[in-house]
């Protein structure tokens, strides 16, 4: 699968969870029809991010958001009660949208290279599909209240306990070297594949793709561990 196939993908699982979101705030959102709320969720949430992402979270106010999502301040209101509880809507629509993805990538591939080499694709291509979302993920965490933040540095632990456990799974396979695999996972990996989301700015200005990228990173890891 390429980013283009993998894109398609994602569009769809996205909408199934502004719809998962929609049923799971139906108390909070006055608003009832499903088709105007997941439209507006997505105008409200794709605004905060650009907002976000330029002049940060805590500094965006309702005037700023209504103007860029081209929804009046009186109906924002009507989705949400707070910008805490928005925060908090946009963050697990996030995190849910990722893990699900990855999942699925994963779950149904069998030995260590075909497992590490999904993890590490799909680990990119949705970072590049979310990339708004990953970076504001990452430099607004210190100003997250103690859930997010908690949820966010899970989120990191979860993908170094997946990869760890796939360069373990290559080992006993007799595929891979015997290295510190969690250390590898956290110190090497990670921070590639971190690179792409908070410097793509960087690969943009080289014409690096992200298919490129990917098959860069699977190639120095494989370099690296193959036996």
């Amino acid at each position: 699968m390429d980013y283009a196939e993998f894109q398609q993908f994602v569009d769809m699982t996205k909408q199934k969870l502004l719809k998962k979101t929609f049923a799971e705030n139906k108390k909070s959102i006055k608003i009832k029809k499903e088709k105007t709320v997941i439209k507006n969720l997505e105008k409200i949430f794709n605004a905060v991010l650009k907002i976000s992402n330029k002049k940060g979270f805590q500094t965006m106010s309702m005037r700023n958001l209504s103007k860029e999502s081209g929804i009046s301040m009186g109906s924002l209101y009507t989705y949400f009660s707070s910008k805490e509880e928005l925060l908090s809507m946009l963050q697990r629509q996030g995190r849910t949208l990722a893990l699900e993805v990855i999942e699925k990538n994963i779950s149904n591939k069998k030995n260590a290279i075909d497992r590490l080499r999904a993890a590490v694709k799909t680990h990119l291509y949705i970072s590049e599909s979310m990339q708004p979302w990953f970076y504001f993920s990452y430099m607004e965490a210190k100003n997250l209240n103690k859930v997010e933040r908690e949820k966010a540095i899970n989120i990191e632990l979860y993908a170094e306990k997946v990869l760890t456990e796939i360069l373990m799974q290559g080992e006993n396979e007799g595929i891979f070297r015997a290295r510190d695999h969690q250390l590898s996972a956290s110190i090497l990996i990670l921070p590639m594949m971190r690179d792409w989301y908070l410097n793509r700015w960087k690969y943009g200005k080289r014409n690096v793709s992200v298919d490129q990228y990917a098959d860069l990173v699977i190639e120095f890891i494989e370099n690296y561990y193959l036996a």
